[in-house]
Formats: structure tokens, sequence, C-alpha cells
């Protein structure tokens, strides 16, 4: 395993409040910020701070824990791989309302977003992330415990076959804040498994 931080993470578009400390980092963030790309009703922002390190490794996982405090629609963390504005993934729980977030993850190709998502208790407060590479293939599976991984999604980055850059990003799209804390980030041996 290698610690996170250990491969000198950059961020792209820093937020205005952040600590890295003891193996974890908290952002409080900024209002008016997201991924988002075209998708049916033209809709686009690319303003939504992102943490990485970069690789060239083909076969790899990341984990990492995230706890957070969201209170407002759409505001969400989790792990993201952003290579340009047009090429990007994250998977993330977005708050919905008092009753229910929705647990998701969005592929985004040449410009254009997907989003898969399904309907979890606004009382989840903690979610686990484990992001696979295949070269330019991922796997995305979550959990609630850190032990026992549920797959959300495969998918492919047409852009994602070389150099990558991944970690943890943290966003409010509607006038909102929130505090989200990132922890146990490590990156290991592929735990994808290939299909035989």
């Amino acid at each position: 395993m290698a610690d996170f931080f250990q491969q000198n993470p950059v961020w792209t578009r820093p937020p205005q409040r952040f600590t890295i400390a003891d193996g974890q980092v908290e952002v409080v963030t900024d209002p008016g910020t997201d991924l988002w790309q075209r998708t049916y009703y033209g809709f686009r922002n690319d303003n939504a701070p992102v943490l990485q390190v970069r690789t060239e490794e083909r076969y790899f996982s990341f984990t990492v824990r995230t706890r957070f405090e969201s209170k407002r629609r759409f505001d969400q963390c989790g792990v993201a791989l952003y290579l340009d504005s047009e090429n990007w993934l994250k998977a993330s729980i977005e708050y919905e309302n008092g009753d229910y977030q929705r647990l998701g993850s969005v592929v985004t190709n040449h410009g254009y977003s997907d989003w898969a998502t399904t309907d979890i208790p606004a009382s989840v407060r903690e979610m686990w992330y484990r992001l696979s590479r295949r070269e330019s293939d991922y796997c995305i599976e979550c959990s609630e415990d850190g032990v026992h991984f549920r797959q959300m999604r495969i998918c492919h980055l047409w852009e994602g076959a070389g150099e990558i850059t991944f970690g943890i990003y943290a966003c409010s799209p509607e006038q909102s804040s929130f505090r989200a804390v990132f922890s146990d980030l490590e990156i290991g041996p592929c735990r994808w498994e290939a299909h035989v």
C-alpha cells in the first residue's frame, strides 16, 4: 500500500478553506462549485476543487473514506479522476432532501456527462469508495465499513489510457457550504479482478 500524501497531491482549483493534517483532508466547500458537462439540458460547470496525484500505473486501486455534513441539494464529496474539463469521472453521495440522497457516479467522455444513481437514506453521513484501474477501464465501488465493497459501475474513459490524475473532490453546486473529511487514503494493487 502507498500513502496518497507521499505521492505529492496537487489541487486543481483549490478551495478557499481546507486543511491537510494527520493523514486526512478537511474541506469546507465553496458555493456554486460543481463538475458537469452538457447532456440534454446544456448545463456546464467545471470549477469544483479536486486534490489529485499523477500516475502512469495501469493497474491499481485507490481507496478513501468520506465523512460529510451536507445539507443542501446537490452537496457532494467523493472520489474523482479528473483529466481535463471534458474527460473525467466521479463518485459520491449527492444530498437531495431530508428524506433521501443519491449515491451515484458520473462519467464524462469528450464533454458529455452521464449520471447513474440509486437512492439511499438522508441519514447516511459516511461512505468509503474504491476506484480501480485496468488500463483505460475503471471500476467504482462503495462500502459502508471499508471492508465489504459493492460495485457501482464499470466504465471506459476514452482519454484514460496513459498518464492520469485521480483523488478526491467536494463541491456545492447551489448556494451552500458544508464540511467534508477524507481519510484512509490508500493506493495499492488492483482489487478489480480480471474477467476470465
